[in-house]
């Protein structure tokens, strides 16, 4: 099983662990300590290609790559405006994304946040699930995969994330990586819990509550459909829902997960990799790995929502909501910081 997450392997000897504040949690990172083979090949020097070297591109060519990258732009596209070879890209691509997720992995953290809604949406690696050939199928690298996020409902921040299959493991690694970035009150403690809102995927009750026991709130939204099959690419019509109670004392009609499910769509056009009917599909999941650490990255420190209504105001970032810096980024301090944070740490 390959799962990437927020968490990095910082140790060559032992794989990655999940970092926990309770019994309960400890129990779960070591079960999931095997799970952990998010690998981080470092940027190396290629033989070259064309008229350049990956590691001997100009800072301001680095930079014009990774803007390009994060407005939705794919490898090939990317290459016919700069004139930078493909490959010299994709090496870029890789070791930005491994430094984004080492990044995160260190600021978020500590996050005081009310309301996270869980969601997952869908891509794939190299072929579609229902084209791998018999012996492809065991494969955790190809086929379908799924990006689980959590998206804070105030703040707009993604304060964790996890990409893998769609299975009981990959939920239960988000849901422990997200426990070591929230602040939640003992179980004792009458403080404000936070509450997570999910739809209705089998494995988040679970994952959940062996993650926090017992430490936040849990509702499951369920949305009914007039007819399931009347669209391929666009849900067909809401025509009611179901609330449930997990766990925790909350208004049910504070359940919902509409607000990352439009987050969504931020994902889908702006990451040419899960843009549906395109060719900017990854081939391999070290490359979707990247690109997803980039963009959340990015979306965190660097992309300003809009306020609600008509008035078209635009908000601080998600990060400066979440107090977890205090001034809007560029994107030259954000590729500064981000190269330079292995070396501050």
């Amino acid at each position: 099983m390959r799962i990437y997450c927020y968490t990095i392997n910082r140790s060559k000897e032992n794989p990655a662990t999940i970092g926990t504040r309770s019994g309960v949690q400890n129990n779960l990172a070591n079960r999931l300590n095997a799970l952990w083979q998010a690998h981080s090949k470092r940027f190396a020097p290629i033989k070259k290609r064309g008229n350049h070297m990956a590691n001997h591109l100009s800072r301001d060519e680095q930079i014009q790559i990774v803007r390009l990258l994060v407005e939705g732009s794919s490898l090939r596209s990317i290459t016919r405006i700069t004139g930078i070879h493909r490959t010299t890209i994709q090496k870029l691509l890789v070791s930005f994304g491994e430094s984004c997720r080492s990044f995160l992995d260190g600021e978020m953290r500590n996050l005081r946040l009310n309301h996270l809604q869980c969601d997952e949406i869908w891509t794939f690696c190299r072929k579609k699930q229902a084209h791998l050939k018999p012996e492809e199928k065991d494969d955790p690298s190809i086929g379908d995969q799924y990006l689980f996020i959590a998206f804070d409902e105030e703040t707009k921040l993604m304060a964790c994330y996890a990409l893998g299959k769609r299975t009981k493991e990959t939920t239960e690694a988000f849901a422990a990586d997200l426990a070591q970035r929230i602040i939640t009150p003992d179980m004792e403690s009458d403080e404000p819990k936070p509450q997570i809102s999910t739809d209705g995927w089998a494995a988040y009750p679970g994952a959940i509550d062996l993650a926090f026991a017992n430490t936040v709130s849990h509702g499951v939204l369920i949305k009914k459909y007039a007819d399931e099959q009347s669209g391929r690419y666009a849900p067909p019509e809401v025509v009611g829902t179901d609330r449930s109670i997990i766990q925790g004392d909350i208004d049910p009609f504070s359940i919902c997960t509409s607000h990352v499910e439009r987050n969504n769509l931020t994902i889908r056009t702006f990451m040419r990799r899960f843009t549906r009917l395109s060719l900017g599909f990854s081939k391999k999941l070290e490359n979707l790995a990247a690109a997803v650490a980039i963009h959340i990255a990015y979306y965190n420190f660097c992309w300003r929502t809009r306020q609600p209504g008509t008035s078209g105001k635009l908000r601080p970032t998600a990060a400066m909501m979440a107090n977890v810096t205090d001034h809007l980024w560029s994107l030259d301090e954000f590729f500064s910081i981000v190269t330079n944070y292995e070396s501050t740490i």
